[in-house]
């Protein structure tokens, strides 16, 4: 997994919510959904996502010829962000507090990362265990732990809200949900499910299929991000990478 193809792939996840818009008939246990056509509750489930004080999105993804990549991230509209993301074989876990960006990789996520520059060895062996502190401007992962960035994805294409239809009204993580399908080219379906009670907030996404297929499940709206700075003794400047 190569290190900041990983971190994008965070943001990559909520890609497929792109597609789920559309109309359709109605179905019955909708709630508030009964007397609207499906591409204006993705418009609305959109919006209200994007809006929400804070969420956390756990999901993975498989990219074509690639591993799959596994996320799971809290994020707020303070900018305060924790989380982590997997590969098969690599690892970082990821807290931004204030300012600054912090990453805690293992070995194998850092040798990908690094891409055999000069004093690799040395490096991996000054971040064993550290946090590497990096400034958003200057981290190459500017929209990770920027929730309304870590969403443009659901936003970025708006000419694809049509074609869509109800799918069943069923429960994810304890809520009512619709679920808004959609298939596309290729044998590619995308299903957005949204929550039929209060805020019409996305519950999960699926993409099954296509050159992506993937999920992602968003939970916890409006809970507090516990995204603390690490102590002053686990943190390496990134400017020791440029010594000898």
């Amino acid at each position: 997994m190569h290190g900041k193809n990983a971190i994008v792939m965070a943001a990559a996840l909520c890609a497929g919510a792109a597609a789920v818009t559309g109309c359709g008939g109605e179905a019955a246990g909708e709630g508030a959904f009964g007397g609207k056509s499906a591409d204006r509750i993705a418009t609305d489930a959109v919006r209200a996502t994007q809006s929400a004080q804070s969420l956390r999105v756990k999901g993975h993804s498989r990219p074509s010829g690639g591993d799959e990549v596994a996320v799971d991230f809290r994020v707020d509209l303070q900018g305060h962000c924790t989380g982590s993301l997997a590969g098969r074989h690599a690892r970082a876990d990821i807290v931004r507090a204030g300012r600054d960006l912090y990453v805690k990789g293992d070995r194998a996520f850092w040798e990908n990362a690094l891409q055999g520059r000069r004093g690799t060895d040395r490096i991996i062996r000054e971040l064993r265990g550290k946090w590497m502190r990096s400034q958003d401007d200057r981290s190459g992962a500017q929209g990770m732990c920027d929730k309304q960035s870590f969403l443009a994805a659901l936003d970025s294409d708006t000419s694809e809200r049509t074609g869509m239809t109800r799918g069943p009204v069923t429960t994810i993580g304890g809520r009512r949900a619709l679920a808004l399908e959609k298939k596309r080219p290729g044998g590619e379906k995308v299903t957005m499910y949204v929550a039929t009670e209060g805020e019409p907030y996305i519950l999960r996404t699926v993409t099954e299929g296509g050159t992506e297929p993937g999920e992602a499940v968003f939970s916890e709206y409006g809970a507090k991000v516990e995204a603390r700075q690490p102590a002053a003794g686990e943190i390496v400047d990134p400017a020791f990478l440029e010594e000898g």
